[in-house]
């Protein structure tokens, strides 16, 4: 059976999974999960495959857990494969692996933190009634992104500014910079920004070091030349 949304997670965010797909469910979207939606005396692999092949999109419960699980590296290969959009829901602060990077760098990141998760799963609804707006009969929310610059700053407890090798960095000039970097790679800027930030020496390096993360020098140019 056709779903609109599969649910990819590990299995220590099972709660979590299990929550949010009630609550997505709760809004109209029908969704898969494992091992709810495997069928009885099923091979599961095929099970998972044809799932993925029939759904509209994949949320990805991002985890350092996830992040390590060759199940959830073989589901996101796959939805890779089919050109099915994946949507990752973080659950913590924490970087993808050498072997997720590839196939997440260049999608739209959600946070589901600080606690409660509750608003983080509304504006994650909020995403998917842009993306699937014939699933359900609620009005469909506006497009936003993860709030890039200020959440992040404050979360490093970085609200005066954030040390880097000596030097400081302001939080508007952090916050400028995730802006940019936002603009092209969407919401794992701020990541990246942070991860940076904490080997950077100056403004200009850290600036350098975020454009040597993009990988075409078109998209390099453009990040340097929004300078303010």
């Amino acid at each position: 059976m056709a779903r609109d949304i599969f649910v990819s997670y590990s299995q220590p965010d099972r709660d979590c999974a299990y929550d949010l797909t009630e609550h997505l469910e709760a809004r109209g979207f029908t969704v898969w999960i494992a091992p709810r939606d495997v069928s009885p005396a099923a091979e599961w692999a095929a099970e998972i495959i044809d799932a993925i092949s029939a759904a509209q999109i994949m949320i990805l419960v991002f985890s350092a857990s996830s992040n390590t699980s060759p199940q959830v590296r073989r589901e996101v290969e796959r939805a890779v494969s089919k050109d099915l959009r994946i949507l990752p829901f973080r659950l913590e602060n924490v970087l993808p692996s050498r072997s997720l990077e590839y196939f997440l760098s260049s999608q739209h990141w959600l946070d589901g933190f600080p606690s409660p998760r509750e608003p983080h799963y509304e504006r994650l609804c909020g995403f998917l009634h842009q993306w699937l707006p014939a699933t359900s009969e609620q009005p469909a929310q506006p497009l936003q992104s993860v709030p890039v610059g200020a959440r992040a700053v404050l979360a490093a407890g970085r609200a005066d500014g954030a040390s880097t090798g000596g030097a400081r960095v302001s939080a508007g000039e952090l916050r400028e910079l995730e802006v940019r970097l936002a603009r092209i790679l969407g919401p794992i800027a701020t990541v990246l920004v942070d991860r940076a930030a904490a080997a950077a020496r100056d403004f200009s390096d850290l600036e350098r070091r975020l454009a040597a993360e993009l990988d075409s020098p078109e998209d390099q140019r453009r990040f340097l030349k929004a300078r303010h």
